[in-house]
């Protein structure tokens, strides 16, 4: 479980995967045998989440090594990141109305003595526990495991789901706006209203080798209702034309050499840097310094490359006054910013995003039914 910061050990880590353990994933996806034992599955999310690799370098290599069908379940895990972002970028205010419930509820049981010892590990349930401590030690919890985690949180300790999102995005590497916002909402009932997910003891100890005993979980639970819906954003996702100018790369894309625009001539790349003093939800240092670390590994690389480039703290982007265009960061904590500091700036749109994301108006199962053809296009 070690996620050793640069696009080195990320790739090292891709291609030992896919030659040693690929074969086997959709067999063993599901089961969580222990932070020492990961090998069944990628531990990619981390890098993919900040852009040191990417989807399509993902998916290209694993069907290098074997054909689609026996790589179908693989590919849409890989995609299901690129899926839940599309679905929040065309219902942003999903992310904008979490953030005000979740300040209203952080002051509401800031006291709760249920909710500090479920953060702290203290609970009567030992594998919840066991979970907490793994997540704040590795900042990386199995995806089996985290359905459990949110389950047993939002229908056993009756804690608010969005105080256990908040708690997931403070610890994860690989913590998104969307992947994990969307993902407490389904567990919770609300993504798709009525459908919930409520962990069992049998699965958890099937899927952990019996790791866990006396598991005692509310397994009849009534999914949570919320009376929001919201509609479409239409929006056009079309990247502005490039001229010169300087370049803002967001954490999301910290590997510019494999983006759409590597072969564009910028006068400088600056690599935006967002600190806990302008983020909603607070991270934790490990959390922090991992971004951090990826964002100076981008840099030497782009000053391998001989392109000029600067590491800038997002409230210093104000004194840049070249004209800039920028990746775009996706609906999150730095667009965020850059809107509530009525930040004009020119983006420009990966195309795997541009694609795919029209697909992503209703459910991953319609999504899937395009999966073939988002590959054959970026293949």
């Amino acid at each position: 479980m070690n996620f050793e910061p640069s696009r080195a050990k990320a790739l090292d880590k891709l291609n030992n995967f896919v030659e040693n353990n690929l074969s086997e994933y959709s067999k063993l996806r599901n089961f969580d045998f222990g932070p020492e034992n990961r090998s069944n599955v990628s531990c990619l999310s981390p890098y993919i989440t900040h852009g040191i690799i990417n989807e399509k370098e993902v998916i290209n290599k694993s069907l290098s090594k074997f054909s689609f069908s026996k790589n179908e379940k693989f590919i849409q895990e890989v995609l299901w990141r690129t899926y839940w972002k599309g679905w929040l970028e065309l219902r942003p205010n999903v992310w904008s109305d979490y953030l005000t419930e979740l300040n209203k509820i952080r002051e509401d049981f800031k006291n709760n003595q249920n909710y500090i010892n479920a953060v702290e590990g203290k609970t009567n349930i030992e594998c919840f526990n066991v979970w907490v401590n793994e997540l704040k030690q590795n900042n990386y919890l199995h995806n089996h495991t985290r359905m459990w985690f949110a389950s047993i949180w939002i229908f056993t300790l009756e804690l608010p789901w969005q105080l256990g999102a908040e708690f997931f995005m403070q610890h994860l590497y690989d913590g998104d706006a969307a992947s994990n916002t969307l993902g407490w909402r389904w567990v919770a009932g609300v993504q798709t209203q009525g459908k919930h997910y409520l962990a069992s003891e049998w699965n958890i100890k099937k899927f952990t080798n019996n790791r866990f005993n006396n598991i005692e979980l509310s397994e009849n639970a009534p999914p949570k209702i919320s009376e929001k819906t919201y509609s479409i954003v239409k929006q056009d996702f079309i990247s502005k034309n490039i001229d010169d100018g300087n370049l803002f790369i967001f954490e999301n894309n910290l590997s510019f050499e494999t983006t759409d625009f590597q072969n564009k001539k910028f006068k400088k790349i600056y690599i935006i840097s967002n600190k806990n003093e302008n983020r909603s939800i607070k991270l934790s240092e490990k959390v922090i310094k991992f971004k951090s670390l990826l964002i100076n590994d981008q840099k030497q690389r782009l000053e391998n490359n001989s392109i000029a480039c600067e590491v800038v703290d997002i409230s210093e982007i104000k004194n840049i006054s070249e004209k800039i265009i920028a990746l775009y960061p996706t609906v999150g904590e730095n667009l965020d910013y850059l809107n509530s500091n009525n930040f004009k700036l020119d983006f420009l749109y990966r195309k795997l995003d541009q694609f795919s994301w029209q697909y992503c108006n209703k459910g991953f199962f319609n999504f899937k039914n395009y999966i073939p053809k988002i590959i054959t296009i970026f293949n």
